[in-house]
């Protein structure tokens, strides 16, 4: 269902109009429910630590946790002692919050946590109220700055900086909010952030005709590195995937971006898409002929049921210099800390 939603709201069309009645419904309820935390009827949680937050405002796969883990990277090499919080989808821990690490299991914790845990090594919190999370790590003095995963449409916790990522060729898709288009919140959101990115090109229209506020974009570069065997750990550089057949495994919320990714590499892969978060199941990578290479993420759910020709592609995110001097120069504004909307 939500592989088909997509895409009709990745068009250009709006097959979905019919439902604009609900579409404005949600779009009330979105600005009623900000201005309830603007205007204190609802609680916020003012942190002492910085908050940086890496979100969208569309339904489906940006580049966030790439993002996330280099900005994790980034602020470790500036001397902070990073935290990630995360609202864990999927996840059904015993507490709240709970701690991840890289051994976590994903079905109690979710995927994304545990892949930033292995990739980063920095605490990962899980927990869908994120002020509580922030409470904790300010009492456990597990960190400096608090790095949300996702969470721009998370008010209870005021924000220091905030990361809004696009992907360049779906861009907003049609446009609309929900369900008729894959909008979270009205595209006007954008005046309110720091820092408006974009993975790959810039082809979707939005781009051209211009973001609400003349919003400029800062360009995120996702780089495959290498690719790691989920059995044994073996690496194996990108031109092991020229001309060779494989089956392209991805649950993600973009699985078509993966796709093209591997095809770029010179591979001829074999498509086979799941849902975002799917469960994997061993008969899930039982293919005929061909080695499997997926993501990052699935690799995290696969490591128990992984047969000895299963890959992952390993990426690292890029941004561009000017938004990484941005950063720093923001980073040095003390008391910056705020609720936007």
């Amino acid at each position: 269902m939500g592989d088909t939603l997509e895409r009709l709201w990745y068009t250009d069309s709006r097959p979905l109009a019919w439902l604009a009645p609900l579409a404005w419904l949600y779009g009330w309820l979105v600005n009623r429910r900000r201005r309830a935390y603007r205007n204190g009827r609802r609680p916020v949680h003012y942190s002492p630590l910085p908050v940086l937050v890496v979100g969208n405002i569309t339904v489906g796969g940006t580049g966030k946790s790439p993002f996330t883990a280099w900005l994790v990277s980034h602020l470790q090499a500036k001397g902070w002692r990073p935290v990630i919080l995360s609202r864990g989808y999927g996840a059904k821990p015993e507490h709240y919050p709970c701690l991840v690490g890289p051994d976590s299991d994903p079905a109690a914790c979710g995927d994304e946590p545990v892949m930033l845990a292995q990739q980063t090594g920095v605490p990962v919190l899980v927990d869908p109220q994120r002020a509580r999370s922030a409470a904790y790590v300010e009492r456990e003095k597990l960190g400096d700055v608090l790095v949300c995963d996702d969470g721009l449409q998370h008010y209870a916790l005021a924000k220091t900086l905030e990361f809004c990522i696009f992907d360049g060729a779906r861009g907003v898709g049609n446009g609309a909010l929900m369900p008729v288009g894959p909008l979270r919140e009205p595209l006007e959101r954008v005046r309110s952030v720091d820092f408006c990115l974009i993975t790959g090109q810039p082809e979707h229209a939005v781009f051209r005709a211009g973001l609400p506020g003349g919003r400029q974009c800062h360009g995120v570069t996702l780089v495959p590195t290498v690719l790691r065997n989920l059995n044994s750990g073996e690496i194996q550089g990108l031109e092991w995937l020229s001309g060779r057949v494989v089956n392209g495994v991805a649950g993600i919320g973009n699985p078509a971006r993966f796709f093209d990714t591997l095809n770029d590499l010179g591979a001829r892969v074999i498509p086979h898409p799941f849902d975002d978060h799917h469960r994997f199941h061993a008969d899930d990578l039982e293919f005929p002929h061909g080695p499997v290479v997926m993501t990052a993420k699935d690799g995290v759910k696969c490591r128990a049921i992984a047969g000895d020709d299963v890959w992952v592609l390993d990426v690292i995110s890029r941004p561009d210099g000017a938004l990484v001097a941005e950063l720093d120069q923001q980073l040095e504004q003390p008391g910056k800390d705020r609720t936007h909307g």
